[in-house]
């Protein structure tokens, strides 16, 4: 079913317009694009919340030293937080694609299965924090018991790199000296794409349309195959379009068409997938365009490719600023009818306080509510932004998008650094982001009993985490039947399996 707007904006265009304001914070791109310009690549990607899990020296050693320069120079070109800004995301929050691979660039020849530089997210019961990782890919092989020393060291859902999702055609996604081509592959030099014809296509996203021409070649000649030919784009779920480039020689631009003979679905399966980079338009582009952001929102990359050549509509302006002597007006969180006065709320040796009563009154009634009795309007003020501030929904929006220091900045602006946090949402929220940090390092120490498809796994956080749902306890061992995944039962019977237990006593995390 379709969705509907909500104030006029389309709901994909409202996350993406929340996922701009909080999941790359302006702090991140400044810090990564400092340590890149430094040379150093590796501090850009800690700055990006991404983990590195390859060995420079390790490649060198194993596939040579002419292939370890090309990860080289591919490393030291990468934007992290740019890839951070352009990475699949997933409705309704706007959070990065779980269990998903993403090629960012290969080392082969075409038609072949060749290495992969790519980025991984984690699965979604270890999400928390929003971190990803960046590794070597070199095929099914590198996914055994005997995998290279460079090669991750926990396991991941699907190892594999998505065809639907690859940016090793779209360079211009992540390699910060290649972003000029963005205006050209976006379509931003162009009028707008409208839906593609034929039968009825899903409306949550605009179809770039007019580049899948284009783009379709770049494909077919990427996976080694004739730059005249059939391939798909997946529409929904369980719903993909089967079209063909056609022409009638090689000096005649290709052009859509619909495929002449109808293939068996075996051969449909096959068939080249039209990456999503591809597919739709970019969501930058259709914010500018709706004026739901303006250039200086933007990724300086982005906004140095679009701003010339988007038009940009008008934004609504902010509201009135309400200066130190403006009235009260209700909802005011500074500002409380206290026995018939206006009182003043505001930060005090480090913590919210009633500036407009004196210590000796506060202590009288913070005795008198501790015995029952009702509080102070100023006291019942506190109390709130301390439980349910009204700053919790931005609260909340970064701590999705794993900016925890963000979001305790909020908290440290709202309450004071001295704040003692009470019972309540804000609390809870804070809590629980912490416990989805914890899971995420299970994840990435590989301290899991069970395979995370199972839905069966050690509970080593008390009950407090994130999937403490269908969690067991601590030390069971899963039992295996048909319904356990095929890679858990070949893993569990292999003889090479070492006979070691894990102790949740003597862990990291004791």
């Amino acid at each position: 079913m379709a969705l509907h707007p909500v104030n006029g904006i389309p709901p994909h265009l409202s996350m993406w317009q929340r996922v701009r304001e909080y999941a790359v914070p302006p702090s991140m791109i400044e810090t990564a694009t400092a340590r890149r310009a430094a040379g150093d690549w590796a501090g850009a990607c800690a700055a990006a919340r991404i983990d590195v899990d390859l060995d420079l020296r390790a490649v060198a050693d194993r596939h040579g030293t002419g292939l370890a320069a090309l990860l080289r120079a591919d490393l030291r070109r990468l934007a992290p937080d740019l890839l951070r800004w352009h990475m699949p995301r997933i409705a309704p929050d706007g959070r990065l694609r779980p269990g998903l691979t993403l090629a960012l660039a290969r080392y082969g020849s075409p038609g072949t299965v060749p290495l992969s530089l790519v980025v991984r997210t984690p699965p979604t019961w270890a999400d928390g924090g929003q971190r990803m990782s960046l590794a070597l890919w070199e095929g099914s092989g590198n996914d055994g018991p005997g995998r290279p020393s460079h090669a991750r060291p926990h396991p991941h859902p699907h190892p594999h790199p998505e065809r639907r999702f690859r940016f090793d055609l779209h360079r211009h996604l992540w390699d910060a000296g290649r972003t000029g081509d963005l205006t050209r592959r976006c379509g931003a030099d162009g009028p707008p794409s409208a839906s593609p014809p034929g039968p009825p296509f899903p409306q949550d996203s605009p179809w770039a349309v007019g580049r899948w021409a284009a783009e379709a070649e770049t494909l077919l000649r990427a996976e080694g195959l004739p730059p005249r030919g059939a391939f798909t784009v997946r529409l929904g779920t369980g719903r993909r379009a089967v079209l063909e480039l056609v022409a009638p020689d090689d000096g005649h631009a290709p052009v859509l068409g619909p495929l002449r003979e109808a293939l068996p679905p075996q051969e449909v399966a096959a068939l080249p997938v039209l990456p999503e980079a591809a597919a739709r338009t970019l969501p930058d582009l259709d914010l500018l365009r709706a004026g739901l952001i303006t250039p200086e929102r933007l990724h300086p990359l982005v906004a140095g490719a679009l701003a010339a050549s988007v038009p940009v509509a008008s934004a609504g302006c902010p509201g009135p600023v309400h200066g130190p002597g403006a009235v009260h007006v209700p909802g005011d969180p500074h500002r409380v009818e206290c026995r018939g006065e206006v009182h003043r709320i505001a930060l005090k040796d480090g913590v919210l306080s009633a500036v407009d009563h004196d210590r000796d009154t506060l202590r009288r009634e913070e005795l008198l509510v501790a015995l029952g009795g009702p509080a102070l309007p100023c006291l019942r003020a506190i109390d709130a932004a301390h439980r349910n501030p009204e700053a919790l929904p931005a609260v909340r929006e970064r701590l999705v998008h794993g900016d925890v220091s963000g979001a305790l900045a909020v908290v440290t602006g709202l309450l004071g650094p001295e704040a003692v946090l009470r019972d309540g949402p804000l609390r809870e929220e804070l809590m629980s982001a912490a416990a989805r940090r914890v899971d995420h390092g299970l994840f990435r120490a590989g301290l899991v009993a069970g395979h995370p498809a199972t839905g069966v796994r050690t509970d080593t956080t008390g009950g407090g985490g994130a999937a403490g749902a269908g969690a067991v306890e601590t030390g069971h061992r899963p039992r295996l039947d048909r319904h356990a995944p095929l890679a858990v039962r070949r893993k569990r019977g292999a003889l090479s399996r070492p006979r070691t237990g894990l102790s949740p006593v003597n862990g990291p995390f004791s």
